[in-house]
């Protein structure tokens, strides 16, 4: 079975139920699978690593077609495989990834998605060591974002 790393096979990568009922072509390019390797050996194998149950990704990758279909950001990460949203089967603990993420590991956005006392899922991207920019936001309803620890948000 092909794998992008050791815990994520290439199906769960690109798996979307939208392009399977709608029969949208998702498929990385050579240079999209790079990126998805590398967000997968920075940030998700360590994370796993650490946790030490599995992760669920939520989605991973997304074509263009598929992005504008599901109304994602224009400029999402999940485009060219550098990002990806996670949770645990048990979505209360979520904040103890989210933290885990926030001061143990490179990143390049780290989002909040929904959820009061632990998000409902996590966003995470990852570019490069020396692009990333470590942004931390928390989303409070669709498209509408918070930098995290803002007081007078």
């Amino acid at each position: 079975m092909k794998r992008v790393s050791k815990h994520i096979s290439y199906k769960e990568a690109t798996h979307s139920t939208t392009a399977k009922n709608e029969k949208i072509v998702n498929k990385p390019s050579s240079e999209d699978i790079k990126n998805m390797e590398l967000i997968a050996s920075e940030v998700f194998e360590p994370l796993r690593e650490w946790v030490g149950e599995p992760i669920y990704v939520n989605s991973f990758f997304r074509s263009e077609k598929l992005n504008k279909r599901i109304k994602g950001a224009p400029h999402s990460q999940h485009k060219t495989g550098n990002a990806f949203d996670i949770t645990l089967k048990d979505s209360s603990k979520n904040i103890e990834i989210f933290n885990y993420i926030k001061d143990n590991l490179d990143f390049d956005q780290l989002i909040w998605e929904l959820g009061s006392m632990s998000p409902q899922w996590i966003h995470v991207s990852y570019v490069s060591e020396s692009e990333n920019r470590r942004q931390i936001l928390i989303t409070r309803g669709k498209n509408i974002y918070h930098e995290y620890g803002c007081s007078s948000c």
